[in-house]
């Protein structure tokens, strides 16, 4: 009895995670000659705390994750971890090591704030890979709702 109420609980919808369809920067290139949609990149770190908690939310709300499912690509960018090259916009971007650690150039290249990304970040641009937002921090899951829904009627004219 114990474990059909603990599936119980698993399948209530609080418990449901849905998940964003992340690609990569190649598959994105591929996916912009078939299917031209708007680009979210996130820009994160796995020592991020807050990082986690948005992901965490982003991922409990069905609603956005759908909305970002259909309408855009997503990126999900490991800034310190991925250390293979990028080619993006017609330019090679590497990985910088640092001894032990590192950053990637293109988390560099992206970022406003130079000398050390701020995480999370977010970028959004347009079907043409034009810059349309940019925002440093948590980005807080009715937020990213309100510009989607700015960004997605755009889409369509």
């Amino acid at each position: 009895m114990m474990k059909v109420a603990f599936f119980l609980i698993l399948l209530s919808p609080q418990f449901y995670f849905s998940q964003i369809k992340s690609i990569s920067f190649t598959e994105l290139e591929m996916q912009e000659k078939v299917n031209p949609k708007p680009t979210i990149i996130h820009i994160y770190t796995d020592w991020c705390s807050i990082c986690k908690i948005e992901s965490f939310s982003l991922n409990k709300d069905r609603d956005l994750v759908k909305t970002i499912n259909e309408n855009f690509h997503f990126i999900n960018f490991e800034a310190e971890k991925t250390k293979e090259k990028i080619i993006f916009q017609g330019k090679e971007f590497n990985y910088l090591s640092n001894g032990n650690s590192g950053i990637h150039e293109l988390a560099l290249a992206l970022s406003k704030n130079k000398g050390q990304p701020v995480y999370p970040l977010w970028i959004i641009l347009d079907e043409n890979q034009e810059l349309i937002y940019y925002h440093e921090g948590q980005f807080k899951t009715e937020k990213i709702k309100e510009k989607l829904m700015e960004i997605i009627p755009k889409k369509s004219l």
